[in-house]
């Protein structure tokens, strides 16, 4: 039997999975992969436990046939969701037992990592330099600790590496794209001297690059998912990468991640410079883009699914409500701008819930629309397409008002999740293949 080949996804709302055989044999198309699953985390978000349990579950729904099949194995994660462990990755007791989400603003930490890269939060150098980026939480969870008996050998680990270190049954490593906002400098390969300064190499992880095999999986990781020891572990990427790798976008392509919060990238000849822009190396590219706090996740304060699919067939996308929404699921925003104490505009609300359901999903494509304006003002080539990819591409008429307001072709391609890139990854990494963009036909 062809190997296999899995990607799973630490998402904002739960976990996801994807079986990939190989190029060529049956299930090893992006489109038609051999399983696709997805199931919830195990707890609150917050808690690492619920992250493994989660996956432990999940995996267990799937026949012991293609698990032992399975040759290599990828994660990703929400960018900048950070814990604080021991050394041997377990949980630390309260206070320092939950993660620091990847939405939680430290503002408190803006005079330190001022002091620190040298520039200030209003005019950052480096994605790290905002209060809303990894490197604010590290800070706090270091205070956190000071004074408290767990306060020395501390690790400082991000979802999918925490996660990847107990299939290794070793947290020494990080993935360069889950570090970028802690404080790695992509382009020099190295933490940013008041980063290392500060936290040292006692706290931080030693960085591989996104596809790096790191090792073969742990007995006791192995025995709870049913996978083969033999299995190797690549090391993944951010949730958003992963999307794009699922997506294979093309030159002049933009990908929209529209899930629980909404995610733009795009291919740049050069790293970009700019609040909230966060720059990493995919395929052997420059991928630029931003993470706003806004997405479909608002949705769900209001409307379950079946009714949001039952409301969306009453939008007229080419009558405007003309209401001005801001649909944050909580204050502060990273991009397209970057500002932790923006507030959220989601009144007044209609006495039609479709028309509401309608202006919600305006105030998510006015973001949208600013955002990528926000790419071009820093560089970025001129968007000729979006991709669409997360459960937010399946509305129809989202699209629709995405078309008008963006003035340019949107495909969705809700099939391409990223967990689907993460198998890629795994594949190509442990198969000799290049997963690199093909040049826009």
């Amino acid at each position: 039997m062809s190997a296999l080949y899995l990607g799973v996804d630490l998402g904002s709302s739960g976990l996801r999975i994807a079986l990939l055989a190989a190029a060529g044999a049956p299930g090893g198309q992006p489109d038609d992969p051999v399983l696709s699953q997805e199931g919830p985390y195990v707890g609150p978000f917050e808690d690492p436990e619920a992250w493994r349990q989660g996956l432990i579950a999940l995996l267990a729904t799937v026949p012991t046939a293609l698990l032992r099949r399975v040759q290599a194995i990828a994660i990703d994660g929400t960018s900048g969701t950070l814990l604080a462990c021991a050394a041997d990755g377990s949980l630390l007791p309260a206070p320092l037992e939950r993660a620091l989400p990847y939405h939680q603003a430290c503002p408190e930490q803006a005079p330190e990592i001022a002091a620190l890269l040298g520039a200030t939060p209003e005019s950052p150098s480096h994605p790290s330099a905002s209060t809303s980026g990894s490197l604010a939480r590290a800070l706090r969870l270091r205070a956190m600790a000071l004074g408290s008996p767990v306060s020395s050998g501390l690790l400082l680990r991000h979802q999918a590496d925490w996660l990847t270190g107990w299939l290794l049954n070793d947290w020494r490593w990080g993935e360069e794209g889950n570090n970028v906002r802690l404080g790695w400098d992509l382009e020099k390969g190295q933490w940013l001297g008041g980063v290392a300064r500060v936290l040292g190499s006692g706290m931080l992880p030693q960085i591989r690059p996104s596809g790096a095999v790191l090792g073969g999986l742990g007995a006791s990781a192995a025995a709870a998912l049913g996978l083969p020891e033999t299995c190797q572990v690549v090391a993944g990427s951010t949730d958003a990468n992963a999307a794009v790798l699922a997506a294979d976008p093309h030159d002049g392509d933009g990908v929209a991640v529209l899930g629980t919060t909404l995610v733009l990238k795009q291919f740049v000849p050069a790293p970009l410079i700019g609040a909230g822009i966060s720059n990493h190396r995919v395929a052997g590219r420059w991928l630029a883009g931003g993470a706003s706090n806004a997405g479909a996740g608002i949705l769900r304060r209001f409307f379950d699914d079946d009714r949001i699919a039952e409301l969306s067939r009453q939008i007229d996308p080419k009558r405007p409500t003309g209401l001005n929404l801001r649909p944050l699921s909580r204050p502060g925003e990273r991009f397209p701008v970057d500002d932790p104490a923006l507030q959220p505009i989601l009144e007044p609300r209609p006495v039609s819930d479709a028309l509401y359901l309608q202006a919600l999903l305006e105030g998510l494509t006015a973001i949208e629309a600013s955002g990528w304006r926000r790419l071009r003002e820093l560089g970025a080539p001129l968007l000729e397409r979006v991709i669409s990819v997360g459960g937010g591409a399946r509305n129809s008429q989202w699209r629709s008002l995405r078309v008008r307001a963006l003035g340019i072709p949107v495909l969705n391609r809700p099939k391409r999740t990223a967990a689907l890139g993460m198998a890629l990854l795994a594949r190509a990494s442990c198969s000799m293949e290049a997963p690199i963009p093909s040049p826009r036909p």
